[in-house]
């Protein structure tokens, strides 16, 4: 495989990291800025909702541009949002920050998936798509205790420094790595959003929401669910969480390795099959811790492995609107995580954390039945084009 599409992944590792940063600093950040602790967590909200909106519509706004001119352009902007949260006096100021990085790291994402896509040959597209989204994974490992070891230390705007400081080597990177390449023709916003027409498209990309939606039902609040469920104290707490950190890193590359070896459409359908056992086991296993770790090492690992298979599932549905199907399938990703995230605060309010796990699994059932209506519908496609 193309030794570039690690530089890429990279550039995805940056991009994640400054997502997550802020999750562990929250209270510093709120201290500070003299606002509330939810006004602080605004901020990663503001964040995933740029994110998922700005991709497809930065995608058509740039369509003409050389992608390694514009991926250049794109991390000067993204070090230099970064660099005003560094430096911001308010609340306003960081807003305006986050907004900014939210929007350039969209693109970059994107970007980084198409480029790697299309400098490796068709047999290794999966395990390079599985690779940049490793990198994203591996943010989940570093991001937040990165923030709260640094932040500790140095105070909260220390660690958007240190992503400044990553962006910088990026930019360098890329520069000497990449060769130019060509744009392809634009296609309208309104033409992009036409592609979801087509059932078979619309329901992959649901497919992709639905099951993020369930994901985050539960992750979006598994330290209250390991404080009051297992009982564990912080230290336990982030021994979770950096195991959970590892099986992502490792799920993202297994995906792309079973979309290749086995093809994405059955890929998609066991990932999302096992997870659905893997997420509705886990409030029945807190008995056991090591019984626990080995479900939770199981659902994480899926929790990315699903997704290099669904994107290069979305490539072969539809490669002539490959890339706006990868910024549109990067939109659902993140339109889920807020969503699910709300879903698992109205759990949460209404009934218990313990709750969460099974209402997730609900979400994760649907998106098992838009994958099969997705997958099948291509399958009744061929069969009439064949009669």
């Amino acid at each position: 495989m193309n030794k570039k599409v690690y530089l890429l992944a990279l550039v995805a590792f940056v991009v994640g990291t400054v997502e997550l940063i802020i999750g562990g600093i929250l209270d510093l950040v709120a201290q500070d800025l003299g606002v509330s602790l939810g006004q602080a967590g605004f901020l990663i909200t503001i964040f995933s909702l740029v994110f998922g909106i700005a991709s497809p519509i930065l995608l058509t706004a740039t369509a003409r541009f050389d992608r390694k001119k514009l991926m250049l352009v794109t991390l000067v902007i993204f070090f230099m949002g970064n660099m005003l949260a560094y430096w911001s006096p308010n609340y306003s100021t960081i807003m305006a920050a986050r907004i900014l990085t939210a929007g350039s790291g969209s693109l970059l994402v994107v970007l980084a998936v198409t480029i790697a896509s299309a400098i490796v040959a068709k047999e290794y597209r999966g395990r390079a798509i599985g690779t940049i989204f490793m990198g994203i994974s591996g943010s989940l490992v570093l991001g937040v205790p990165i923030g709260l070891t640094i932040g500790n230390s140095f105070g909260w705007r220390a660690p958007f420094l240190l992503i400044s400081v990553l962006s910088l080597l990026s930019i360098i990177a890329v520069a000497i790595s990449l060769g130019e390449m060509a744009p392809k023709p634009v296609i309208s916003l309104k033409d992009q959003l036409r592609t979801l027409k087509d059932k078979k498209i619309f329901s992959a990309q649901l497919t992709s929401f639905l099951f993020l939606t369930g994901h985050l039902v539960l992750y979006a609040y598994l330290t209250p669910f390991l404080k009051e469920e297992m009982g564990m104290n912080a230290a336990w707490v982030s021994i979770v969480y950096f195991i959970f950190g590892v099986a992502a890193v490792m799920g993202g590359g297994v995906g792309g390795f079973l979309s290749d070896k086995f093809g994405s459409d059955k890929s998609i359908l066991g990932i999302i099959m096992v997870f659905a056992v893997a997420i509705f086991t886990i409030p029945h296993v807190t008995f056991s811790l090591p019984v626990f770790l080995i479900v939770l090492i199981i659902w994480s690992a899926l929790s990315w492995a699903v997704t290099p298979a669904q994107q290069n599932y979305l490539i072969s549905s539809a490669p002539e609107t490959s890339d706006i199907q990868q910024s549109l399938n990067n939109s659902a990703l993140h339109f889920g995580i807020a969503f699910g995230s709300s879903i698992g605060g109205i759990v949460i309010e209404q009934a218990s954390v313990t709750h969460n796990a099974t209402v997730g699994g609900f979400f994760v059932l649907l998106a098992l039945a838009t994958a099969y209506f997705s997958i099948t519908r291509g399958q009744e496609a061929y069969k009439q084009e064949a009669v």
